[in-house]
């Protein structure tokens, strides 16, 4: 009887044993695999955070990295930004935004006082535009050239060409971020106005004299009206001399109007020489009915004779006349001209 309590106290023991055993491996295994979580848990509590650890563990089951988000959630804290929770983290990440960025530019625009929401910095997140590079630029503004590359190039009434460059000077606009045009329109804009005051002035001097009158005159048309940015300053930084299109003009024009003339001219000397050949043509027409008429004579003659209307005194007459009027016109010709 002895022996058979003895055995099933030695049966228990083993079952007992390893009941403990898989109890250990199981809480190791739960702790090797929640540890990352409490790491994450504990630096939060000590950062004066306090994240619920449910919590991180349902970030990482909605595949969201938890370390980005409990070290936004930290910081924003830390700065004083308590009004944004988890909640809002983990909706801007799961929406497509960048989490790191949005926070460090709130972080960034509280310091400078830039009025900043996070509601605003979401959106223009989500927007596509760089919100962080947007607040940099509006505590140091930034210097666009413009134009990108060569220069925008004007011609001043009196026909002289000037190549100029300008460096504009601009911040960013955080209200008129999403919406407003960007970079490229202010350079467009830029453009067109030094073109404009460049072509507005009397001479190309009196814009080499005072290159502060072109930056003037763009400032004037308010072209950030609907960009990004706000303008500072336009500063010219460089003015050529280009090619005199005055002059070119006026030398293209007299060359049309010298070949316009040469066309007007050849044009009469071809009427002329056309009026000349009909002319040539009527006199020798002429000519040929006087030879007919002249052949005619003497069949006329002939049927006089025959008729009995002329007599042989008369045609001997006849030709009397005709020898004299040939003597007097043979006299009457100076002389050396050949009949």
């Amino acid at each position: 009887m002895k022996e058979i309590f003895l055995q099933a106290d030695q049966q228990m023991s083993s079952e007992a044993y390893l009941v403990i055993f898989a109890v250990a491996v199981f809480v190791i295994i739960f702790l090797i695999m929640i540890g990352n979580f409490i790491s994450l848990w504990f630096q939060a509590f000590v950062s004066g955070t306090p994240i619920p650890l449910f919590n991180i563990i349902g970030i990482k089951l909605r595949k969201i990295p938890a370390q980005v988000i409990v070290n936004a959630r930290i910081n924003l804290f830390k700065a004083g930004l308590k009004d944004i929770s988890v909640g809002d983290l983990e909706t801007h990440y799961l929406a497509g935004g960048h989490v790191p960025n949005v926070v460090e530019a709130l972080i960034a625009a509280d310091k400078a006082n830039i009025a900043l929401d996070w509601r605003q910095a979401t959106a223009i997140d989500l927007a596509g535009r760089n919100i962080k590079d947007a607040v940099q630029t509006s505590v140091n503004p930034r210097v666009i050239d413009c134009p990108s590359h060569g220069y925008s190039t004007g011609v001043a009434k009196d026909g002289i060409q000037l190549n100029c460059r300008a460096r504009v000077t601009v911040r960013t606009s955080i209200s008129q971020l999403v919406g407003g045009a960007t970079e490229e329109t202010i350079i467009a804009r830029v453009g067109e106005g030094i073109v404009s005051a460049i072509g507005g002035s009397d001479t190309h001097k009196l814009v080499l004299e005072s290159p502060q009158r072109i930056s003037k005159l763009v400032l004037e048309k308010g072209l950030d009206s609907s960009t990004a940015f706000t303008i500072l300053s336009i500063d010219i930084v460089e003015i050529n001399l280009g090619e005199n299109i005055g002059a070119k003009l006026r030398t293209d024009q007299a060359e049309s109007d010298i070949r316009i003339a040469k066309a007007e001219a050849e044009k009469r000397r071809a009427m002329a020489v056309a009026i000349e050949q009909e002319n040539i043509a009527k006199v020798r027409d002429m000519e040929a009915k006087l030879v007919e008429a002249q052949a005619a004579v003497p069949f006329a003659m002939a049927e006089a004779f025959k008729a009995g209307r002329l007599g042989v005194m008369d045609y001997q007459r006849i030709q009397n006349i005709q020898s004299d009027t040939e003597m007097r016109s043979a006299l009457a010709r100076p002389e050396g001209e050949q009949r």
